[in-house]
């Protein structure tokens, strides 16, 4: 399915159907929707993924090259000066600290590029709102869909390393799609209700790299949750990526199993998160023409 935005003529806006949200909130539906629009959702990603680096020499070289600088600063950083150790580290090295950091930086640029893009992508594409019969609800969508792209050059880096360093890569790696379940819904549910809000509210953005940045250091990424005083634990378990980041690193270092019980509360807790920003998105999209 292709959409030309310059096309005119008769115009039918979607978002000016009355609906109620009752029809949203079913998840199979909504899975349905998406995946009706799948091959649109697949051309608008390569889209992103292919305009991040356009004109630049090394192009996708970036994915690998951002990540491994980034590393290094962070692992001199909190290794080297702070030294902070990881309890299921074996040797308690530096290597061994950038690993787990790495792990913990993969779950969450994930989370941070999609939500910091979300704000600005209706309004950065009226045409689509104003002269296209066109199912915005997938711009979200896609634009997680880069941000997962991006994760799996870092993952290659990270994997290689865990080869080199600690010899092996833990079998329980084949949990590791399980574990990106939460984080693309909660990447979802956020994004839908930003980039709807973003639309009547254009501050958003500004506001959202401020909470982005505390989100950064209240998640165990450079730390354990053991190194925090147990008076302020429930701050980091109060956060969703904790967990997220926990179970990243659980998987792809450690070699542990999930915690199956949290993970099945974790995952229905953003799975209600996707759905409420699912209903609101679609709910408040009709009135997106009058406004951009």
């Amino acid at each position: 399915m292709s959409v030309n935005p310059l096309d005119s003529g008769p115009v039918r806006i979607i978002s000016a159907q009355r609906d109620s949200a009752r029809q949203y909130a079913n998840p199979i539906k909504l899975v349905k929707n998406l995946w009706s629009y799948r091959e649109l959702i697949i051309q608008f990603t390569r889209r992103e993924v292919l305009q991040r680096y356009k004109g630049s020499y090394l192009g996708l070289l970036w994915s690998f090259a951002t990540p491994l600088a980034l590393l290094l600063v962070y692992t001199f950083v909190f290794s080297v000066v702070f030294r902070a150790r990881w309890e299921g580290s074996t040797t308690g090295s530096h290597a061994e600290f950038a690993l787990a950091l790495f792990a913990g930086l993969i779950a969450f640029e994930i989370f941070s590029e999609t939500i910091m893009a979300a704000p600005n992508l209706i309004i950065r594409n009226p045409n689509y709102v104003k002269k296209v019969v066109f199912p915005l609800e997938i711009l979200p969508v896609s634009a997680l869909g880069s941000a997962l792209v991006n994760s799996i050059f870092s993952l290659i880096i990270l994997l290689l390393g865990a080869a080199i360093i600690r010899g092996t890569i833990p079998w329980t790696i084949v949990f590791l799609p399980f574990m990106y379940l939460p984080l693309v819904l909660l990447c979802l549910g956020l994004s839908w209700f930003l980039a709807s809000l973003g639309v009547f509210i254009r501050d958003v953005g500004h506001l959202l790299g401020v909470v982005v940045r505390m989100l950064f250091f209240l998640t165990p990424i450079f730390y354990p949750i053991s190194a925090i005083p147990p008076n302020f634990q429930i701050v980091l378990y109060l956060n969703p990526l904790t967990f997220i980041v926990n179970h990243f690193r659980r998987v792809l270092l450690w070699g542990q199993m999930p915690d199956w019980t949290e993970y099945l509360f974790l995952t229905a807790t953003t799975l209600l998160i996707c759905i409420l920003g699912y209903i609101w998105f679609m709910k408040s999209k009709k009135t997106f023409a009058d406004v951009v």
